[in-house]
């Protein structure tokens, strides 16, 4: 757990517990450190974009830090409501800022917020960026600058929702008659997709769209074990998918008739597949360390390159601007498009998953047995284990030989360690950035051995803390 004033960026932002260490007093410290290093390194005047999302008292953190910017002569431009992360990242980019700031906690628990930074190009700050401002807040200077800016409210959303109309092919969606239920988890993503599709034969009902900073309870993470009422529903009312997002309207997942989760790994592999055979378009892949061998399977089938990324969207969103990509996305539902900001956007991610109904005429669950057939069936699973000790040292993994009977035939250690076996299946460990956890991955072509592979990760962390805490 990171002390009262420590101050540090994880795979995508910092984030605290509230009246912990996620307090005006550090979201002070923070904005001031921000200020400081855009007035070091940008030439000219500085202005930035502030949102927030539906969070307890984000709104007020967020006119708390474009105060203190303001003051160090930045001009703000602050959201005037609850908005996708993906939408702050979008007015940077648009309005031709220097940088962004969003308040948000994404997926984690209600007890928690956070900062994201973004770039001018609307992506992620990468860690050139995010260590300067962690140095940053030792520094007992002010801004360079005497001018002070100003804080000017703005709505941000019409101009993201005007986009994501232009990036869909409205014509061929329009008619399509489905019956869609779109689950928000209570975050900042409601409403969005109703207006994009506004004029469409698209019906849409929204579930958990209240404003709800506990989130009934549950972390608003688009994963089975919080999506038990949604599933429910798809198995006794008539719709034809369910789209599911994160707090922040950032990750998707979904859920088909039947109660069926279809996992973000099986979404980007639909995606590229509906964006590069029905609308034509070109570029390589990206996915993280942890990303499924569905990838691996569909891009060589198809010609394209692939790309393999540490988890955090930051270096896909360095790839999406240095490199040609059509898609890119992390295993928890992030997914970011060609023609596009270097951001992920559950929204837009759910937007093109009935475009691509609409283009097939098929329906969704006939798609995906259509993709999973020709690309192999791969089962992925995931389990965060809450850790008494969160710096336990894995490092010793490395020299596993065989599991489950099979050989160790690959070592990956660029991002917490992951063992491939000799039949392809894989096992993975990594400690999360923002949370005392281990997170135990594992894949394979069987849903049983997957479950076979977790439990045994999850049994060689806990053997190995308990070992480690005897020393």
């Amino acid at each position: 757990m990171q002390g009262d004033n420590e101050i540090k960026f994880g795979t995508d932002g910092w984030r605290g517990i509230i009246s912990d260490n996620f307090t005006f007093k550090n979201v002070r410290r923070i904005a001031r450190a921000i200020a400081l290093y855009y007035n070091q390194h940008s030439k000219g005047h500085v202005s930035m974009a502030v949102g927030f999302d539906t969070r307890f008292l984000s709104e007020q953190y967020a006119a708390s830090l474009s105060d203190v910017l303001s003051q160090n002569g930045i001009t703000v431009i602050l959201s005037d409501r609850a908005i996708p992360t993906p939408a702050l990242s979008f007015a940077v980019r648009r309005r031709k800022l220097t940088s962004g700031v969003m308040i948000t906690a994404s997926h984690n628990p209600g007890a928690y917020n956070g900062v994201k930074i973004k770039t001018a190009s609307g992506g992620a700050a990468g860690v050139e960026v995010t260590d300067e401002v962690e140095r940053l807040l030792a520094v007992d200077t002010v801004s360079e600058t005497t001018t002070k800016g100003a804080v000017k409210t703005a709505d941000l959303s019409k101009e993201y929702v005007k986009f994501l109309r232009s990036y869909i092919e409205f014509s061929k969606i329009k008619n399509a008659r489905l019956r869609v239920l779109v689950d928000v988890m209570h975050g900042s993503g409601n409403g969005f997709i109703a207006q994009v599709l506004k004029g469409s034969r698209i019906k849409l009902e929204f579930m958990r769209p209240e404003r709800n900073p506990w989130f009934g309870g549950l972390r608003p993470e688009p994963i089975p074990e919080n999506l038990e009422e949604t599933a429910r529903r798809m198995k006794n009312e008539k719709f034809d998918i369910c789209l599911v997002l994160d707090g922040d309207a950032d990750r998707i997942a979904a859920v088909l008739p039947g109660g069926i989760f279809v996992s973000p790994q099986k979404i980007l592999g639909l995606l590229a597949l509906h964006l590069f055979q029905d609308r034509r378009m070109k570029g390589g892949v990206v996915k993280t360390i942890v990303g499924t061998n569905l990838l691996d399977s569909l891009t060589k089938d198809l010609g394209l390159k692939l790309y393999e990324t540490p988890v955090g969207f930051k270096y896909i969103s360095h790839l999406m601007d240095t490199e040609d990509i059509l898609v890119g996305g992390e295993e928890a539902g992030g997914m970011g498009f060609k023609n596009y900001i270097p951001e992920r956007d559950g929204t837009l991610a759910g937007l093109l998953l009935l475009e691509m109904i609409a283009y097939r005429k098929k329906s969704m669950p006939r798609i995906l047995a259509e993709m999973e057939k020709k690309y192999g069936q791969y089962y992925y699973v995931r389990s965060d284990l809450k850790m008494k000790n969160p710096g336990v040292d894995i490092a010793g993994f490395k020299a596993t030989k065989e599991i489950l009977g099979k050989k160790v035939t690959g070592v990956k250690d660029y991002d917490g360690i992951k063992l491939t076996l000799s039949d392809g299946s894989w096992l993975m460990f990594r400690g999360s950035g923002t949370e005392p956890i281990m997170r135990v991955y594992a894949e394979s072509t069987s849903l049983t051995k997957s479950k076979r592979l977790l439990a045994l990760g999850e049994k060689m962390v806990l053997d190995l803390e308990r070992r480690q805490d005897t020393v």
